[in-house]
């Protein structure tokens, strides 16, 4: 079984409750084997040679009641390859634990505290983990998911695994956060096999950010956006009346199916208003068109 040596950051965001998991290593599709957590319960990395059901287990513990270093109690009474193991559980309030065996892979270790596990192994040196946690503090200017992603870069710039790059992945937790509402898995990203992967990640949450970020600051459409609106819809065929500048609900109609052609439609909530970067996304897929 080859070994999953890759650095991780699993945190809790103290003033959502969000949980998450950074993750980037030298090995095929990091995000299929590391990440696993569960909104309101807890987040868990599991790493170097992983047992990859240390994930549900420990997420099992955490949900009867148990803590962190319960979970580590019972994976090292079980598990006769604990030694080579690597990982980092974050409960829901926030106590942690990370832990790495003696048989990995130097160099190897970990930090954790309030909030945080981090860990890695056969990376360049101590130093990863250090600027990956030290990051992560500073950083608070920033949203969750984009200070779990700061503190991943930061490690990977410094050194990160030893052997190189290739995949990253990154998993968040919201209660009710998910798509549409119906679940709690609000981000879910992977990049399995790229030359520079913790920065395509990076692209592809600015992507998510775009499709799906709740609508908050709408502004009303000028009456030369509606027109574009409408000029838009008549080289598409979609529209047939004219392009003079006004509303109606044959343009709600139109602008709907714009969006909806972008993936955007989460971006929407009626009327002649968008948002800025909404109508700028539009802008660049149709003005090329």
């Amino acid at each position: 079984m080859p070994a999953v040596s890759t650095f991780s950051l699993v945190a809790r965001d103290p003033g959502t409750g969000d949980l998450g998991i950074a993750v980037a290593s030298k090995f095929l599709a990091v995000g299929a084997v590391v990440p696993f957590a569960a909104a309101g319960v807890g987040a868990v990395a599991t790493q170097s040679y992983a047992n990859t059901s240390y994930g549900p287990r420990a997420l099992a513990v955490l949900e009867a009641g148990g803590r962190p270093d319960h979970a580590h109690q019972i994976f090292a009474a079980s598990d006769p390859g604990h030694s080579q193991r690597q990982y980092g559980i974050v409960a829901a309030g926030g106590d942690s634990i990370s832990f790495t065996g003696g048989a990995c892979h130097e160099w190897a270790g970990g930090l954790s505290g309030k909030n945080y596990a981090a860990q890695g192994n056969l990376l360049t040196g101590p130093e990863v983990i250090e600027v990956m946690v030290e990051t992560f503090h500073l950083r608070k200017d920033l949203p969750f998911p984009e200070r779990l992603l700061a503190a991943l870069l930061a490690a990977d710039r410094v050194g990160g695994d030893r052997r190189g790059r290739q995949s990253a992945a990154l998993l968040v937790v919201g209660e009710e956060k998910g798509y549409g509402g119906f679940n709690d898995r609000w981000i879910d990203l992977r990049v399995d096999d790229h030359a520079d992967p913790v920065p395509e990640l990076e692209r592809l949450l600015g992507i998510h950010r775009l499709l799906f970020n709740p609508v908050k600051n709408a502004r009303p459409l000028s009456e030369a956006e509606i027109r574009w609106i409408q000029r838009t819809g008549q080289r598409l065929g979609i529209y047939d009346g004219a392009a003079d500048g006004r509303w109606s609900d044959a343009l709600q109609g139109v602008l709907t199916a714009l969006l909806e052609r972008e993936n955007l439609e989460e971006r929407y909530d009626g009327g002649p208003k968008l948002e800025e970067e909404v109508l700028s996304a539009l802008r660049k897929a149709y003005d090329k068109a």
